[in-house]
């Protein structure tokens, strides 16, 4: 089973499609996870934790 289909391919058996829908939703996703590690890093340095 392949994760990502490409244009060409005549494939069922994929999980994500290439396109701008799945790459935008991607760095969407991967941009609010980065935001909130540096929330947490950031509340760890403001309450002494860290």
């Amino acid at each position: 089973m392949k994760f990502i289909k490409e244009e060409d391919e005549k494939r069922e058996d994929y999980i994500f499609q290439k396109n701008n829908i799945t790459i935008n939703t991607t760095r969407f996703i991967a941009g609010v996870l980065i935001a909130l590690i540096v929330a947490v890093v950031a509340t760890g340095f403001y309450l002494n934790i860290f």
